[in-house]
């Protein structure tokens, strides 16, 4: 498999996650959980795969996202696009990086949305968590037409 077949697959995989049905049993709030964070881990792997497809000219032999988008990371021209959108807050990019951050950490990024834990009061919906990696999903597909008609120019 080529690596734009497998950044393409992973984010249709993401997709696909994303559109599971919750169901309307106990396990419904279980499912969606496991399903966006589920989605959030394929959309991690399909960044490194877009890193290894843009960046092929280059060969590199690393393509951890955290690396080659650190501000001293490699200077290649779609590097340096994507490290732009790393510092716009509001950019899809931003959004999904401090999620992959929260992925990795001991509370994971999912939330319930039924019941506020022990008197907290609830702010915003943790259901948004799907609705945000859609529309960064779309965002994503967007940018990668541009970075590999950018990586193909090479």
């Amino acid at each position: 498999m080529t690596p734009r077949a497998r950044t393409n697959q992973l984010l249709y995989q993401a997709e696909l996650l994303l559109a599971t049905p919750g169901g309307d049993d106990e396990h419904a709030e279980a499912r969606r959980m496991a399903a966006e964070e589920g989605a959030l881990a394929m959309f991690e792997l399909a960044l490194e795969s877009l890193l290894r497809e843009v960046t092929e000219h280059a060969g590199l032999e690393r393509h951890d996202w955290r690396e080659l988008l650190a501000p001293e990371g490699e200077s290649l021209a779609e590097l340096e696009r994507l490290r732009g959108l790393v510092q716009r807050p509001d950019s899809w990019l931003a959004r999904l990086l401090s999620r992959f951050q929260a992925l990795h950490g001991s509370e994971g990024v999912a939330r319930r949305t039924s019941g506020a834990a022990q008197g907290l009061i609830a702010v915003g919906s943790a259901a948004a968590l799907g609705d945000e990696l859609r529309d960064c999903l779309a965002a994503a597909k967007r940018e990668i037409t541009e970075l590999r008609q950018t990586s193909e120019e090479w």
